[in-house]
């Protein structure tokens, strides 16, 4: 790290068998997330990282077969990443846990489970992305991590694109994610260039270390070192002061500015090991360039630094405090610690299916030791909101294996700070957490985002009915960022999803995983139904069939209510017109029909019905039938009066950057919401506050992620009911009369 290595051929890295080998003390292991803008080649850094590693051969696959790429069917015919994927290598008997994640924004969930089972976070640049590299999306996470003080680097990559500039794109870095300090993000090496090729591009050849001025020289496919380079010597100058100023203002030795200034030359060693503590703490962010390998080589560029830096300037797991836990019914638990010997507490942090495994659950360690064939406790999540139910059982774990690509390798067991994939655990979910059975423990979950897409599905055929419901749990099982409702208004079946992207591959694992092949159908919005004046109607149900025959006649009067009063019913009967024991017959049929609604097929409320007189026959007189009568009466008095719609309104709060204030409440004005005001949210951001129609706001997730370029997010909560207007109403009326001929005429 810092251009000080000695030793940086291929001996020196151990591949996939030193990190079977390795990682058996935390201070062994390094847990590292990629986080990046989807297509700024963090899969590629990976393959490229395992490459230089040795776990891989040069044609990037592992020594038994397979490739550190292998994805599922998905992931090769979308071609991006739509998931969490975990890859150990072993460099300098460290064992190095790579986990990828999915840089578009509808798996922000498989982002969510990385951070929490990392140490550390290494943010993936592209250099030839035209400043997206640097989004909105990448800030956000970039404050999330200095919220909870979790080192990060920077790496910059497609330096081999005509349009890339590293020291540019490590400007922008500075600039958009140092915040008030950008000297806390500073290049440790320059690229250095190569001739210029017939279009003028000079390709990038090797890197130049800024603390030792030495070059590294990558043009043969392996990493070549040599002494410093007097050409280079004034472009380095300006940036190498900058870097050893940086990193003193970050030493613990507080003399060392003084000297420095003074004119004291401080050891190269010095400044490493400063630099590699300010790194561990997450107070200075180092920026590095790497590409992969090129066709034959061995190493790919920046791939040896960037691997150092991994081992020697990222925290161990022993520097990581565990998340909090109690005992399952809220108790205190102990205050754990990174230790192999203490007691039992893992986390699932994602489920996923092997069509020849079954279910694999890759767990993280953070106190004791996991072994297979132990019995553990499962303890549930706390999400039965989404359709994810709370777990409080023993269970036994299965074998414990350590995957790459689409492999999966036999481990002995798992210490803390380790992470493993577990075969064959039946309960469990992510976010559940493994622990002792003696001592049952229940971790403090991590902060999901709510699912505020709706898409509402049905089965294409009846073998696909019979199979969906086991197919939907096991779907909301391994994607906690997923919710599951049957709306009992509707009486559709809804997935809530993050958007389009995230709710294409959930229907694309029931089909390919769990054999269930739904249609995505309109999803309707829960509205209610009211009367719109007084009308008084009779209900008749008279019928005989040459034996006990079916009479019952009752006259009923209703008159609407303000909103939230439900649905009332009066007994005004007089004389016995209808016998007492009939009365609450005639009640359960106007109840029953006012559920079912009484035009567009959504539930009556805010009325008074009142049964005023009505008729019975001593013998054929009975419960069914004054029910259905009760029923008839109050069909009948919604076709004579306007029926009016009432809609949800929901409180909408969208968390956006200032510039973006407006072009938020310019559209939810135009989506018939009530702007209540603003408010600042700290770090340049704004609450926006308003009431929105829900039928509006179906499809909001995917529309705010537009207006404000990924950067924005938005809760919802529902409110009340309140009048639709009359066109919106007409509107509707409409699309349900054509839906209902479409689906008639099939």
């Amino acid at each position: 790290m810092g251009g000080v290595r000695k030793d940086a051929g291929p001996g020196a890295a151990g591949g996939a068998a030193e990190a079977a080998s390795a990682g058996g003390r935390p201070q062994d292991i390094r847990n590292v997330v990629l986080v990046g803008h989807s297509g700024a080649g963090k899969t590629t850094l990976v393959e490229a990282l395992a490459l230089t590693a040795g776990a891989v051969n040069r044609a990037g696959r592992v020594e038994d077969g397979g490739t550190v790429s292998d994805h599922d069917e998905i992931e090769r015919r979308q071609q991006r990443s739509v998931q969490l994927s975990l890859v150990p290598v072993g460099w300098d008997g460290v064992k190095v846990n790579l986990l990828d994640t999915p840089g578009y924004a509808d798996f922000v969930g498989e982002l969510r489970a990385g951070l929490r089972a990392a140490d550390a976070a290494l943010f993936v640049v592209s250099a030839a992305q035209d400043g997206e590299g640097v989004g909105g999306a990448t800030r956000m996470v970039w404050e999330e991590c200095a919220a909870v003080g979790m080192p990060r680097a920077v790496v910059v990559t497609h330096l081999e694109s005509a349009r890339a500039g590293f020291e540019e794109t490590a400007r922008a870095c500075a600039l958009e994610l140092g915040g008030d300090d950008p000297d806390a993000l500073l290049p440790l090496y320059l690229p250095v260039h190569g001739p210029a090729g017939p279009d003028g591009h000079a390709p990038v050849t090797g890197l130049a270390g800024l603390l030792t001025g030495r070059v590294y020289d990558y043009s043969s496919g392996r990493r070549e070192e040599s002494g410093p380079d007097a050409e280079l010597a004034p472009r380095l100058s300006e940036a190498r002061a900058r870097l050893i100023e940086g990193i003193i203002a970050e030493s613990e030795d507080e003399t060392l500015m003084d000297r420095y200034l003074g004119g004291e030359d401080v050891e190269t060693a010095t400044l490493v090991a400063d630099l590699e503590r300010a790194v561990a703490r997450g107070t200075f962010h180092p920026v590095l360039a790497a590409a992969p390998a090129a066709d034959g080589a061995r190493q790919g560029l920046g791939t040896v630094e960037l691997l150092d830096l991994l081992v020697r300037g990222f925290p161990t797991p022993l520097e990581r405090t565990p998340p909090p836990v109690t005992a399952p019914d809220g108790g205190p638990g102990p205050e754990l610690a990174c230790d192999p010997e203490g007691p039992l507490a893992a986390e699932v942090v994602k489920t996923s299916s092997d069509p020849y495994v079954g279910r694999l659950s890759l767990v993280r360690v953070f106190s004791g030791t996991l072994r297979p064939d132990e019995t553990v406790h499962v303890c549930g999540h706390g999400m039965a909101d989404r359709g994810h139910e709370d777990h409080d059982v023993d269970e036994r774990v299965g074998a414990l294996s350590s995957p790459f690509g689409g492999q999966q390798r036999p481990a002995g067991a798992a210490v803390a700070g380790d992470l493993v994939c577990v075969a064959k655990l039946a309960d469990a979910e992510t976010g559940d957490t493994l622990s002792g059975r003696d001592r049952p423990l229940l971790m403090a979950p991590w902060r999901m985002p709510d699912p505020l897409l709706p898409v509402a599905i049905e089965a294409h055929g009846k073998a696909d009915e019979d199979r969906l419901s086991l197919g939907l749990a096991r779907l909301v099982a391994e994607d906690p960022t997923m919710r599951l409702e049957q709306n009992q208004d509707t009486g559709q079946v809804v997935l809530w999803c993050l958007g389009e992207a995230h709710a294409d591959v959930a229907l694309e694992r029931l089909r390919s995983r769990y054999g269930v092949r739904v249609d995505a159908v309109p999803h309707r919005v829960p509205l209610r139904e009211t009367f719109g004046q007084a009308a008084a109607a009779r209900g008749r149900h008279v019928k005989q069939s040459g034996g006990h025959g079916q009479f019952a006649i009752c006259e009923i009067e209703v008159e609407p209510l303000p909103v939230g009063s439900g649905v009332e019913f009066v007994d005004k009967v007089v004389g016995g017109a209808v016998p007492r024991q009939f009365v609450p017959s005639v009640e359960k049929g106007v109840r029953s029909q006012a559920a079912r609604g009484v035009a567009l097929g959504f539930p009556l409320v805010d009325v008074r019905v009142t049964l005023s007189d009505g008729k019975a026959h001593s013998v054929d007189s009975s419960d069914a039938a004054f029910q259905t009568a009760g029923a008839l009466a109050l069909r009948e008095a919604a076709a004579n009066c306007p029926i009016h719609l009432l809609e949800p309104v929901d409180e909408v709060g969208v968390l956006v950057p200032d510039a973006y204030v407006g072009p938020v409440m310019s559209d939810l004005s135009g989506r018939r919401g009530r702007v209540l005001g603003t408010e600042p949210a700290g770090q340049g951001r704004s609450l926006v506050r308003a009431e929105v129609p829900e039928v509006e706001i179906g499809r909001y997730a995917v529309e705010l992620r537009s207006i404000s370029h990924g950067t924005g997010r938005f809760d919802r909560h529902y409110a009340r009911h309140e009048p639709m207007p009359a066109q919106v109403a007409a509107r509707l009326r409409r699309q349900d009369e054509e839906q209902r001929e479409a689906a008639h005429s099939k």
